[in-house]
């Protein structure tokens, strides 16, 4: 029933998006769905290369950020890019709704990584510590692994064995992945904010900035 709503609703949605009858809006909302598959396929491997015998590099979390973009951030982005098209505005607005949606979709991504590792399942509104359970390194980890290379065999075994799960989690909480990873959403945010900074001032641009407060300050 699930699948058959998300079909449904992908169906009406493509209707609608026929009817701005803008070729380059269509094709950017179209390639969302190209980004969406390929940032799961990304997510499938954790790492970039060696995938079972995995070693920490700066690579690992580039590739990291390049899968939390195409699936997470791109649908972001492009709804920005999308909604200063439409409002037929300077290619400098275009490029500066693009960056700012890119950013705030990192950021919001980022903080959903650590409120798995802090926040309980009741109180985020899904369960916690999924990720772990389903095999997948986020940020916290990554930075982590940094630290302490024994994860390395955790991440190549995708949490399988009894006890990596919670293993894991002890060792993220030990070190300053989760302090890393907010500075890192933290960063993300402020870029956002800076992207818009030659908006004029209204209430629409305030609210924007404030999208960006509540994004670093979310508990669910």
């Amino acid at each position: 029933m699930a699948v058959l709503a998300g079909d449904f609703l992908l169906g009406r949605a493509s209707v609608a998006l026929a009817r701005l009858r803008d070729p380059e809006v269509t094709e950017l909302l179209a390639t969302v769905i190209a980004n969406l598959v390929e940032g799961e396929f990304m997510q499938l491997k954790n790492t970039a290369k060696d995938e079972k015998n995995p070693v920490w590099t700066e690579e690992t979390v580039t590739y990291y950020l390049q899968k939390t973009y195409l699936k997470s951030a791109s649908l972001i982005s492009k709804s920005c890019r999308a909604a200063a098209l439409l409002g037929q505005s300077s290619p400098e607005v275009v490029e500066a709704a693009y960056a700012y949606g890119k950013n705030l979709g990192l950021a919001f991504q980022l903080v959903d990584d650590v409120l798995d590792y802090t926040i309980s399942g009741e109180e985020l509104g899904k369960p916690g510590g999924a990720d772990l359970e389903l095999g997948l390194a986020t940020a916290p980890l990554l930075f982590a692994w940094r630290e302490n290379k024994e994860l390395g065999a955790l991440v190549g075994r995708k949490f399988a064995e009894d006890g990596d799960v919670l293993k894991a989690r002890e060792l993220v909480a030990r070190s300053d992945g989760l302090e890393q990873t907010r500075a890192l959403a933290q960063e993300y945010v402020d870029k956002a904010i800076q992207a818009i900074s030659s908006f004029p001032d209204s209430e629409a641009k305030d609210g924007l900035i404030d999208m960006c407060y509540k994004v670093v300050k979310r508990r669910k």
